[in-house]
């Protein structure tokens, strides 16, 4: 691996605390703080995402020394492990200092197209932000961020990746419910790239701290190496990054409705810059269709990240990232312009995404309420988002409606709710004459926006029971089912979530800590 290729710019350009010490502290007017990784003794590889790692410029594994560096155990001289500060609102509660409690960056590296990736470890030790923790991560949650924010990116949807995930050697107690049974569990780190971790609480917690030169200075690292619309010399450029940060932001929520992902934790420090999904902790996809569904225990009883409800509190974080962006901007209508904007944007590229969806070629007037309709008719229904759809691509004009989509339903219907699927079916069909494409070509847009394969909770739920337990079948083939999300390859996993799995936790209920 090409080790000696990555780069530091962050420690050169910003204040940071070069003591190394992990005590858990405030760190005032520092953006980071450098940290040594807890240099596991008896690590364990267990997957490694090669492909991924060519593709940045890291390369292959060639020597015991890589696979230290990405078992946390060791990493060349040259580097200087660090974690940075930021802040964030939490269910909507500014919290002031958070920061990387428990990721730890190596730097960045370039490809050969110069395009650049941050390396940065997850559980690989104590950070002066760990907030009382231990930095450590378990296998448990390890394994669910490195199989969704892969599935994620298969699927088309900006996100976080995973290059490699280890066992750690040690055992890691967690209070898994927050209910006062911790219990021990296998400890692992894993390896994680994205273009650019930055993320709303970074500008949150600089602005809080009235430091206005280095908010200048980050706004401008992230317009020159993440944002090459933007012309850094531009005196409107920090009210276009924020307008660039806000349409980002919208396409992501988007992509999210489009496959029925719920992410749980929508705080502001969990909202990145560059509209990536990050931070994968009690994410969901939909399995019965419900707006009101958050699989985060910690999110009830007010489900604030509902899955209806996250195109709204994406557009509150960004209120957030205004107010801290204002000293730079100082342009209060400018801003509430673009926050304003978000919402139409959002519908509209809302509203052209259920079209594809449904094989419409565009949307047509009437939509809105078909679309309405949809909504309440599924919620009733109970019936599964992605399913109905894969239902819908096999549909024909003499198809018996009850029938066709008969295993689609987590609960008897009523009489009343049959008839109202029934008839919004029927709806749906007439909708359909009014393309003006052939059916061929309506089938491929469907088939384009609608997965085969979505990465259940139950799955992974299953997967981690098979991994502690040495096994690795299920494993790979969900890795191989993630890859291909757009092709049929495992019918077992295209099917209604067993249900054995109601109410269970760890696969329909989830913690924070998950």
């Amino acid at each position: 691996m090409n080790l000696d290729q990555i780069s530091q710019p962050f420690l050169s350009l910003f204040p940071g605390d070069f003591s190394g010490n992990p005590m858990q502290r405030q760190t005032p007017r520092f953006l980071f703080a450098t940290v040594d990784l807890a240099e596991f003794k008896n690590p364990e590889l267990l997957i490694f995402n090669e492909k991924l790692s060519k593709e940045i410029g890291l390369g292959i594994i060639e020597n015991e020394k890589d696979l230290q560096f990405l078992n946390a155990s060791s990493v060349p001289e040259s580097v200087k492990t660090y974690a940075t500060a930021y802040a964030g609102h939490q269910f909507g509660n500014w919290v002031g200092q958070l920061g990387d409690g428990r990721a730890i960056l190596a730097g960045e590296i370039t490809n050969s197209q110069g395009k650049k990736h941050e390396i940065q470890w997850k559980g690989a030790g104590a950070t002066p932000y760990s907030r009382h923790a231990d930095g450590r991560a378990v296998l448990r949650s390890s394994v669910r961020e490195y199989l969704m924010s892969e599935a994620m990116h298969h699927l088309g949807i900006p996100t976080t990746r995973a290059l490699s995930l280890s066992l750690t050697g040690e055992n890691v107690l967690r209070d898994v419910m927050y209910d006062g049974n911790p219990e021990y569990e296998k400890g692992a780190v894993m390896v994680r790239i994205a273009e650019s971790f930055l993320r709303f609480g970074h500008f949150e917690l600089i602005s809080a701290q009235n430091d206005t030169e280095n908010l200048k200075k980050l706004a401008d690292f992230a317009i020159e190496n993440y944002f090459p619309e933007i012309n850094p010399e531009s005196p409107e450029k920090y009210a276009e990054f924020f307008e660039n940060i806000a349409f980002r932001t919208a396409e992501l929520m988007v992509e999210w409705y489009r496959v029925g992902f719920v992410h749980g934790v929508m705080n502001t420090d969990n909202m990145s810059v560059l509209g990536l999904t990050i931070d994968y902790g009690p994410y969901s996809f939909l399995d019965e269709y419900d707006l009101s569904f958050t699989p985060n225990t910690t999110d009830l009883p007010g489900r604030r990240y509902a899955f209806g409800s996250q195109a709204k509190m994406a557009q509150w974080n960004l209120w957030q990232l205004a107010n801290a962006l204002f000293p730079l901007i100082k342009d209060e209508k400018r801003l509430e312009k673009i926050l304003n904007d978000f919402s139409e944007t959002f519908w509209k590229k809302h509203d052209e995404m259920m079209a594809r969806k449904f094989g419409f070629n565009g949307v047509l007037e009437g939509d809105d309420q078909f679309f309405s309709d949809f909504q309440q008719v599924m919620q009733d229904a109970k019936a599964d988002y992605t399913i109905l759809f894969n239902q819908l691509e096999k549909l024909q004009q003499d198809s018996d409606i009850q029938e066709h989509f008969k295993d689609i339903f987590y609960v008897p219907l009523s009489e009343n709710h049959l008839f109202s699927f029934e008839n919004f079916i029927k709806n749906y069909q007439i909708r359909l004459t009014k393309n003006t494409i052939s059916r061929e070509e309506s089938l491929a847009l469907m088939q384009a926006n609608n997965p085969k394969f979505i990465l259940r909770n139950y799955l992974l739920f299953e997967c981690i029971k098979e991994i502690n337990e040495g096994k690795k079948e299920l494993l790979n083939q969900l890795i191989s089912a993630l890859e291909n999300p757009y092709e049929e390859r495992y019918p077992k996993f295209s099917k209604k979530r067993p249900p054995i799995y109601d109410g269970q936790t760890g696969s329909s209920t989830l913690s924070c800590s998950s």
